[in-house]
């Protein structure tokens, strides 16, 4: 039997939308829809983002009207009057609600997509890093053996250093790892490899021009790349001086640029604490995991 599903995953600066017909994707997008930065200076969630979030739906429902929409990160931190609220007009529009996913649930879901069809039976941490918060999950042989969740992200970093999302920002590397280092604090858990999840790294790592290797720790079509650290490191202080906007230019989203330089100094910080050699980006997320939660769930049906 066919199965169409569209998830929607509102995220802290990102909103990104997928329609599946049998596990292939046949909409893609990813719309930069600023609702942290915006409901820190309003005190709210803004009338113009759930617009721009309106908008998305609609597009969505000419798929299918079997859409799933997940809110992340600042949908955790909204009261529950407000999200009532919200969540009215979206029913009363298209006959939808936000489900609020947790920070553990969010976190497991990208996990599992990053682990469970892998063969590698050494340490992992998967990092999982977002406009408002970070997680890190730490697996060894398909089992999770340690857990640390932040609740701060890009959208926090970018907010104090509003100059990284500059074309050539005056500020260090250094200075704002050294920032990191106060949010971080300790980690008690090693891993030889950290797989970057969560946001699309690939894209920032394919239109920035730096060049990635082939994975050769094991197979995985959403793992096919891997840079070992001493070359991120030279990348990462490298994107301190090179042009911010020559890489968006040869983009097709210019505004998911603004938290770019912010997730590269959380990951490498975070990269050496825990001793990892190799980085793996990817763009893997939740919709992993959920996709089969939503499978399971129209099979009862």
């Amino acid at each position: 039997m066919s199965l169409k599903y569209g998830i929607i995953e509102i995220g802290s600066n990102n909103t990104k939308v997928h329609i599946y017909e049998n596990d292939e994707v046949i909409y893609s997008r990813v719309a930069t829809i600023e609702f942290k930065k915006n409901y820190k200076n309003a005190g709210a969630i803004s009338d113009t983002d759930l617009e721009s979030l309106y908008r998305e739906i609609e597009k969505a429902l000419e798929y299918t009207k079997n859409i799933h929409v997940y809110g992340c990160s600042i949908f955790r931190n909204i009261s529950a009057s407000e999200l009532e609220q919200i969540n009215n007009v979206l029913k009363e529009k298209y006959d939808l609600i936000i489900e609020v996913v947790s920070q553990e649930d969010e976190a497991t879901f990208t996990a599992m997509g990053c682990y469970q069809n892998i063969d590698y039976d050494k340490p992992l941490c998967i990092f999982i890093g977002g406009g408002g918060s970070i997680e890190l999950i730490f697996v060894k042989n398909k089992e999770i053996f340690g857990r640390k969740f932040y609740n701060f992200g890009v959208v926090d970093v970018t907010n104090k250093y509003p100059e990284l999302k500059e074309d050539v920002p005056k500020i260090t590397f250094d200075e704002v790892t050294e920032y990191i280092r106060t949010l971080i604090g300790e980690i008690d858990y090693k891993a030889e490899v950290i797989i970057l999840a969560g946001g699309d790294h690939l894209y920032w790592f394919n239109n920035a021009l730096y060049e990635m290797d082939e994975n050769t720790l094991y197979q995985s079509n959403s793992q096919q790349y891997m840079i070992k650290t001493e070359k991120i490191d030279a990348y990462d202080q490298d994107m301190m001086i090179t042009s911010l906007d020559s890489i968006r230019n040869r983009s097709d989203n210019p505004a998911w640029f603004d938290g770019s330089r912010a997730m590269r100094i959380i990951a490498n910080f975070i990269t050496k604490k825990i001793g990892a050699d190799v980085v793996i980006p990817t763009n893997i997320n939740m919709e992993s995991g959920l996709k089969e939660k939503i499978k399971l769930e129209n099979t009862v049906k």
